[in-house]
């Protein structure tokens, strides 16, 4: 169980899951850069969040609710949280100044295209994880809507996906905790990340072939 000196950005599992360096860049030299796919993204979330929360007869939208998970030791903010009213023999939550009751159902916003790997699904996975703690109510489902197709994908929280997001969760809280940056790793997906220019990494991985090369000669004569 983590306290709240402890707690990281949701956010910050995406960063790790995609690159552990730019992960530690970002959450623990506090640095920042901004190209053409960030600032895509904040777009698309500053639309979402402009938006009041509503309600229509079968279901409640809210907006930009804080996030916190103790035993993940995350905290965030969720673009959607949609709460659909339950049939009268189903079990929900109750919603105070609301009739009945209603399921969650997270909706995180992404520009660009569907991925193929479980990065966008771990994050909203660990939102999902969050509510659950908040709201004591298992939350089976959500949906990532992506900004190019214009439609959402369904996820489904299920054990596999969440020992990923309980493990990777744990790799984050292991990295902060060492307050060290990984040594840099090149390849394709550098390019398009913002802290390409800061981090260096053709640079610094030649930088560390010609020491290596150093070594292997001397170690020779």
């Amino acid at each position: 169980m983590y306290n709240e000196d402890d707690l990281v950005m949701i956010s910050a599992l995406q960063h790790l899951a995609f690159c552990k360096r730019q992960c530690a860049l970002i959450h623990l030299e506090q640095q920042w850069a901004e190209n053409r796919f960030t600032v895509l993204g904040e777009i698309l979330h500053e639309k979402v969040h402009k938006f009041e929360s509503d309600t229509r007869a079968d279901c409640i939208t809210a907006r930009s609710l804080r996030l916190v998970s103790y035993e993940l030791g995350l905290t965030g903010q969720a673009d959607v949280v949609e709460f659909y009213r339950c049939k009268p023999e189903k079990s929900g939550i109750k919603i105070p100044g609301k009739k009945g009751k209603w399921l969650p159902f997270p909706v995180e916003y992404k520009k660009g295209k569907p991925k193929t790997d479980n990065i966008d699904r771990v994050q909203l996975c660990a939102q999902a994880i969050c509510l659950e703690e908040q709201l004591v109510w298992p939350i089976q489902s959500g949906a990532l809507f992506y900004g190019d197709k214009r439609r959402r994908q369904q996820v489904n929280f299920d054990g596999v996906l969440r020992l990923e997001t309980i493990q990777l969760a744990k790799k984050l809280h292991d990295l902060i905790s060492s307050g060290k940056t990984p040594a840099p790793n090149y390849s394709n997906k550098c390019k398009s990340c913002s802290l390409y220019n800061i981090c260096n990494p053709k640079l610094s991985s030649l930088i560390k072939q010609k020491k290596y090369e150093e070594i292997l000669f001397a170690e020779d004569e």
